[in-house]
Formats: C-alpha cells, structure tokens, sequence
C-alpha cells in the first residue's frame, strides 16, 4: 500500500498503538487488534517482504525500490505506534489491572468475544473442514491456558526456540507473547537478562523472534493466499479459546514471584462465587463498551 496521505498514516499509527496495548495485557494478543482493524493481512504480508531478495532490490534498485518492495512506511509507522503505546501506557494498564481488575478485564473480555463474531464473519463460506479446523483452534487455545507455568531454563537453544515461539503467539490472533513464555519457562530468564544486560541471552532471543517471525509470516501468507477460509476458521477458534484467559472473575490458587513481577496461578469462577465485590453491573457495562467498540472499528473501516 503506497502512496497513503498523512492522515491515513496517522490512523496506521493510532492502530499499532492498540497493539501495543493489547501486548501489555496478559492474555490479549496484538494480532486480534491487527485483524479487527482491518491491517492483518498487510502486516503479514509486509513482514513477509523482509528477505534476500528485498535486500537485492536495494543492491540492485536503490533505496526508493528497496523501501517500496518492502512497504517501508507502513511497517515504520504501525510499529512506532505500537511502542509509543508500551511506552507511555505500561505503567496505566498495570494500575488498571491491579485496582481495577475485574472492569479491565470484562472490557477486554467483551472485546475479544466480538472480536470472534468479527473474524468468523470474514469466513466465505463454512464447510465441514472449516468447523472441524474451527473446533481443533478453539480446543488447542483453550488447552493452552489452561497449562501450569515451566520451570526456569537458561538453555540458549531453547531460548531461541522460546523468542521464535513467543512472537509467533503474537502475530497470532488469540494468544499473546508473554504468555507463551511463562508456560514455557523462560519470561524470568529473559526479564532477568533484560534487567542485568545478559546480552548473549538477549541476542539469542531476538533471533529467536527474528527467526520465528519471518518464517511464521511466510507460512500465513501462503495459508492466506491458498486456503483463506479454513485459516481464519482456525484464528477464530484460537481466539474463542483464549477468552478463557480473560474471564473476569477468577479464584487465585497460587503467586509465583520471578524476581519483581509475579504470576498468578487461578482458576474462573462465577461472579456470585467470587469473595469480594464481584462489581457485576459495571463489569457488564464495560463489556458491552469493549464489545460494541470493535463493531464501531468495522463501521468505520467499512467507510474508509
């Protein structure tokens, strides 16, 4: 897409910053975000161009070639905006969830529940194949919430694989990165490296994402591009199984502390099971808000 005009650009940005914030929400990926906002496609797509032969281009062509090829713009803006957002609404959205859990969560939990009928209604045509493919996404999203956190690793290849895996989760609508972590043991070994400079560990995990992106993207595209359909059959089921991890009402377990941060261990409940104020008025409130909000996101796509 070229040629865009500022404002347009501006939007772009507006939408990474979303996705920023739903990167900072345990549970909620950035991917869902990217889908019901209508850039999904494109991102894949312009993540897809990153290889040899863009960089040919530039060898070949020039930097103007080069950075079309590439979708330059696009990718600068979209992923500018999704840092602005880690930057500057970190610290808010922790505050969100810790003294106002059960409203935050209901809001995304409405949001993410929309965002199911949203992608589904992308679907052409549902056939046997897309229901089995749909019921396979929901049972493996679901499964995957459910699984208790790893012990701590500080293999390098298994490092590697952990960054590959985690930013496939975040592409993918549904699951989200920090999350794959945690199951699979490394978010204390990374947060830990983060924090002390470990740079072998750091290095090793961003080529682990490097890897894992680019080659993740390719796979979607061709699956986008072959059989549209049954993929969106399975991102529709992997975010109808992630709401579990969403839901707001829930009884805690456990707490593991990793270092500064700690992971809770729970199990949902009902709202009238729940000790405290379960606040049931305002979180329903707050779930149709984030429910209605992504229909008005579509409204206003559609218009564009």
């Amino acid at each position: 897409m070229e040629n865009r005009k500022l404002n347009q650009h501006i939007f772009i940005a507006l939408k990474g910053m979303a996705m920023g914030i739903a990167e900072l929400v345990p549970g909620v990926s950035g991917g869902t975000i990217a889908f019901v906002t209508g850039i999904y496609e494109e991102f894949i797509s312009s993540i897809n161009n990153i290889s040899l032969s863009t960089f040919k281009t530039l060898k070949d062509d020039g930097f103007k070639a080069f950075w079309k090829k590439l979708n330059g713009n696009f990718l600068v803006v979209l992923f500018a905006g999704m840092m602005i957002s880690i930057l500057s609404f970190s610290k808010l959205i922790t505050w969100l969830l810790e003294f106002h859990t059960i409203p935050i969560w209901a809001f995304f939990f409405g949001l993410v529940l929309a965002s199911v009928i949203f992608v589904a209604k992308a679907i052409t045509k549902w056939t046997l194949l897309s229901i089995v493919l749909f019921t396979i996404g929901t049972i493996t999203a679901f499964y995957i919430t459910t699984l208790p956190p790893s012990s701590n690793t500080d293999s390098l290849p298994f490092l590697f694989l952990s960054g590959a895996l985690a930013i496939c989760a975040m592409v993918l609508p549904g699951i989200s990165g920090s999350f794959i972590l945690v199951l699979l043991g490394s978010y204390k070994t990374i947060l830990d490296a983060v924090n002390e400079k470990d740079f072998k560990i750091v290095i090793t995990v961003a080529l682990g994402a490097i890897f894992g992106i680019l080659s993740f993207a390719r796979l979607l595209k061709w699956m986008f591009a072959n059989y549209k359909d049954a993929t969106l059959a399975v991102l529709t089921g992997f975010i109808l199984g992630s709401l579990n991890k969403i839901w707001p009402w829930k009884n805690v377990i456990e707490i593991i502390k990793i270092g500064k941060k700690e992971i809770i261990i729970d199990e949902n409940i009902t709202p009238f099971s729940y000790a405290g104020d379960n606040q049931l008025a305002l979180a329903v409130v707050m779930a149709i808000i984030g429910f209605s909000l992504i229909f008005i996101l579509e409204k206003t796509a559609s218009k564009k």
